[in-house]
């Protein structure tokens, strides 16, 4: 498995597009991990990775995101555990972290010598590292699809469905405090989906009132709130965030004010 992910990045020139490639196909195994340890019972899968795994989204993306959506099964410490046993035994040096004090649990992958081997760093003791999040609490009102999934390997994965994971990317884009770019990225891609995408707004509502307060900002009025944010939004911030990941690099050039505001606009 760590030659097969090699070879992946020996074929590429570009170091971003190589680097990119391969922590996709560490994601891949990853994921593979959880799909054996039977993680997608309690798990959904979610976020950018889930968009780009399950939706051919043209952005690559760093972490890996999961919502909680039963208690039954769930064992993270456990799931982490086998995934550095695999790691191992796939031939990566892999060093496994995870921490579940907070509501949201995170682990950490970290793989010495790769970059090295890959020809993207001159410093063999160098990590790549994937970082895991667990929503332990995610708001209530989400709606779940099962399907499986053939990337770099094949597995099964529980995840919202699109729906949803547009409620989610609402959320970040309204009440992030910093301009992230991959998430004004991801809402042009939505927003340019024919036919149209309607977000979930019964989990977008809950997940307002999880962090904004109860009865501060209406769901239904998402357009407006989003176009709040894009009137004070700083456009180079957003392109410097977004650009290293884009699959086509052209794509920068489509991620504009305007163009959010008029796909905002448009009902």
């Amino acid at each position: 498995m760590k030659e097969q992910a090699l070879a992946l990045a020996r074929g590429i020139d570009d170091s971003g597009q190589k680097l990119n490639k391969l922590r996709e196909y560490l994601q891949a195994f990853v994921l593979r991990s959880f799909h054996e340890s039977e993680a997608f019972r309690p798990l959904a899968f979610v976020g950018g990775t889930a968009l780009r795994f399950l939706h051919n989204l043209p952005r690559f993306s760093e972490d890996l995101d999961f919502s909680l959506v039963s208690q039954d099964g769930y064992a993270g410490l456990d799931w982490m555990a086998k995934v550095k046993r695999d790691l191992v035994l796939a031939g990566f040096n892999a060093q496994v972290t995870w921490n579940d004090r907070k509501v949201v649990h995170t682990g950490w992958i970290r793989l010495e010598g790769l970059l090295h081997e890959a020809g993207l760093s001159g410093m063999p003791d160098q990590k790549l590292s994937i970082k895991l999040e667990i929503d332990t609490r995610p708001p209530p009102g989400w709606r779940c699809e099962r399907q499986v999934v053939s990337k770099h390997t094949l597995f099964f994965v529980q995840h919202y469905d699109l729906p949803s994971l547009l409620a989610r990317k609402l959320h970040a884009a309204i009440t992030r405090r910093y301009s992230k770019g991959r998430d004004w990225y991801d809402l042009l891609w939505y927003l340019s989906q024919r036919p149209p995408v309607a977000p979930n707004l019964i989990m977008l509502q809950n997940a307002l009132d999880q962090t904004q307060g109860t009865g501060r900002c209406d769901a239904q009025s998402w357009r407006a709130l989003v176009q709040v944010r894009l009137e004070s939004l700083d456009i180079d911030t957003v392109l410097d965030d977004v650009r290293p990941f884009l699959e086509r690099p052209q794509d920068a050039a489509l991620l504009t004010r305007d163009n959010l505001l008029d796909l905002v606009g448009k009902k």
